[in-house]
């Protein structure tokens, strides 16, 4: 391997190993940002549900969701920017979540335990 070539490599890696480094604090600063607890009510088929969203102080997204009388420990919970992402499991199913956060609102879109899509605006308490 010529000198050129392995400088090149060299440097690539060490470009890489930066940008990782930068990134990866960046992207669990935004869960850490979250903590708090949010509210709001979605409209399903048996009518309003009360929503609450309590995400914990922590590099993680983790926390609990109450959803009428079912409460479910938030699992595979990701943050990328504006972007977030959570699931819990209760009684009769897995609960998904899909949207954004900008300041103190969360939107998302709720997917029930039988697939049902529904929409939730959630307001972070102060």
């Amino acid at each position: 391997m010529t000198l050129m070539l392995k400088t090149c490599r060299i440097g690539l890696a060490a470009t890489l190993f930066a940008l990782v480094t930068t990134i990866a604090p960046v992207a669990h600063a935004a869960a850490a940002d979250l903590a708090g607890v949010w509210k709001g009510t979605m409209e399903t088929q048996i009518g309003p549900a009360e929503t609450t969203i309590t995400i914990e102080p922590g590099m993680a997204l983790a926390g609990k969701v109450q959803v009428m009388n079912y409460e479910g420990r938030i699992e595979k919970g990701k943050v990328e920017g504006e972007k977030i992402s959570f699931k819990i499991a209760i009684e009769p199913g897995t609960i998904a979540y899909a949207g954004t956060v900008k300041g103190d609102e969360m939107t998302l879109e709720v997917t029930g335990t039988r697939g049902d899509k529904m929409s939730l605006v959630a307001r972070r308490q102060k």
